[in-house]
């Protein structure tokens, strides 16, 4: 008999080039719990995300949306099919999507989203920094300079980048959530410049929380484990991408849609009391922080 412990397939192997697209991964992604009404939580507020077309961030979009806010999505161009998902369910809640197809690694990407938004919306109550990528590597002489650039960019620098820029248009009361990793805690072999990018990202989080508590802006982070996203589908080989998530003590990757509630209780006003503080959806795995 195998142990529990032991790695499963759980569904079928599969690969995607990048970013990958949530539309072709096989099961798809759960993004809502359609069985779950909103609460009006979020009633009348503005979101700006970033990865908010597929994964977590779709699922946040979605979630948000439900809870009365007007959501405003960053996303690659070259998933503009999942985008079109996304917002298509946003306005199904009644509330109204705005699409920001850009490059995050480029500052000038990351202004822009801010004015776009600002110009639809008037103003930015909720920003959530979620885009991220990561490639495998066996080792650290495997990673390139090109590639340690890019992972800096895409996770961390962007993050400081579009903060910069939403912060003169977020007021008394606003939240700002950024995703960083269960890898920022426990670290990972095969994925070492990701899980440093989400290790600063953490630091990043509560620095800047203590930074603005005097603003009353609140800073908090989710750190997810394995969550069934195209950013797996796309980053590892087939058989590892069938067993994504086995290895945790509930022996599965979660849906987006568990994550989605974490960042909505750190957006609301339910988590008043709450800053510098990071949120752990990760399937049982313990860590410090």
């Amino acid at each position: 008999m195998q142990k529990s412990n032991e790695k499963e397939p759980i569904r079928e192997p599969q690969s995607q080039e990048r970013p990958g697209i949530e539309k072709e991964m096989t099961p798809k992604p759960v993004a809502e719990r359609t069985d779950e009404k909103g609460s009006g939580k979020l009633s009348d507020k503005v979101a700006l995300i970033s990865g908010g077309d597929s994964g977590i961030g779709k699922a946040v979009a979605i979630l948000f949306a439900k809870e009365g806010a007007d959501v405003a999505i960053m996303f690659l161009p070259q998933e503009e099919v999942d985008a079109q998902d996304t917002k298509q369910k946003i306005e199904a809640h009644g509330r109204k999507c705005l699409l920001l197809p850009g490059d995050i690694t480029v500052e000038e990407t990351t202004a822009q989203a801010v004015k776009q938004t600002v110009s639809e919306f008037g103003r930015i109550d909720i920003l959530v920094n979620n885009a991220a990528m990561h490639w495998e590597s066996k080792t650290l002489e495997e990673i390139t300079t090109e590639q340690l650039t890019k992972t800096f960019t895409t996770n961390i620098f962007s993050m400081f980048w579009l903060t910069k820029a939403a912060l003169p248009y977020m007021k008394e009361g606003s939240s700002i959530i950024n995703t960083t990793s269960v890898t920022a805690y426990r670290g990972s072999a095969s994925l070492i410049d990701y899980a440093s990018t989400k290790g600063a990202i953490v630091s990043f989080t509560r620095s800047l929380a203590q930074n603005l508590v005097d603003r009353k802006i609140r800073v908090n982070g989710v750190a997810p484990g394995p969550i069934w996203t195209p950013l797996i589908a796309s980053s590892f080989e087939p058989e590892k991408v069938a067993k994504h998530g086995s290895d945790v003590p509930m022996a599965r990757a979660g849906e987006p849609a568990e994550v989605a509630p974490s960042y909505l209780f750190l957006a609301s006003n339910d988590s008043s009391y709450i800053t510098g503080q990071v949120l752990h959806p990760n399937g049982g795995e313990i860590v410090n922080g």
